[in-house]
């Protein structure tokens, strides 16, 4: 009788053994699998698209030059008096939380190429001590930077958002686009907005964390 008791003990151990370390094995394994941001696009697999800009070095960048790389997208123009500032000065704070770290980059479209010429932006990048090679303000053809926008980067338009309008055509956006290694878009953040940007630096980690997965 008695072991019958040791018998039915060890069992009931095993059989709670098992069934915890089925638990934790799913949970990692779920953790490894799913994503913890989203992956949005109205299409399954939207991705970014190709493309070719000059930086502010005036070397030509392309998708080549960020593949597997985490971004942060925004929208801008130099002389803007309007929201750009603040949004610039919060992308510096981005910039600063991940210096040096070769798998995030920053990617500050202008939307006034004819304005923003490589040297303009030169000028503008030396106000946040920005390295070229992690922090690059990009120029090129209007068209390109504008379809990039809408269809690649998912950035809405806005009439007139900085009180200075370039064109009918003219897209401004106060948010950033955070776009995954795999080229996918991860999140949208209010650059004009210091919890978002907070939220935006803690969700970079949460990729970088993710990619190594």
């Amino acid at each position: 009788m008695k072991m019958n008791k040791t018998a039915i003990f060890l069992l009931c151990f095993f059989m709670l053994l098992g069934v915890c370390f089925l638990g934790y094995f799913y949970k990692v394994n779920s953790a490894r699998t799913a994503p913890a941001l989203p992956i949005i696009g109205n299409e399954q697999n939207h991705h970014i698209g190709p493309f070719s800009f000059v930086n502010q070095e005036g070397k030509t960048i392309t998708n080549a030059d960020v593949k597997g790389k985490i971004c942060v997208v925004e929208y801008f123009f130099a002389t803007c008096k309007g929201m750009c500032p603040k949004m610039n000065e919060n992308m510096e704070k981005v910039y600063k939380a991940f210096r040096g770290n070769k798998n995030v980059l920053i990617l500050s479209h202008t939307v006034d190429p004819k304005k923003d010429t490589v040297a303009a932006l030169k000028a503008y990048s030396l106000r946040f001590d920005a390295n070229p090679d992690q922090w690059m303000f990009l120029t090129g053809d209007k068209k390109q930077l504008y379809d990039m926008a809408r269809y690649s980067y998912l950035i809405s338009a806005e009439d007139d958002t900085a009180g200075v309008s370039i064109d009918k055509d003219f897209i401004h956006d106060k948010h950033y686009t955070l776009v995954d290694g795999y080229g996918r878009v991860r999140g949208f953040y209010d650059g004009t907005d210091n919890g978002d940007v907070g939220k935006l630096i803690a969700d970079i980690n949460t990729l970088l964390k993710e990619d190594k997965n």
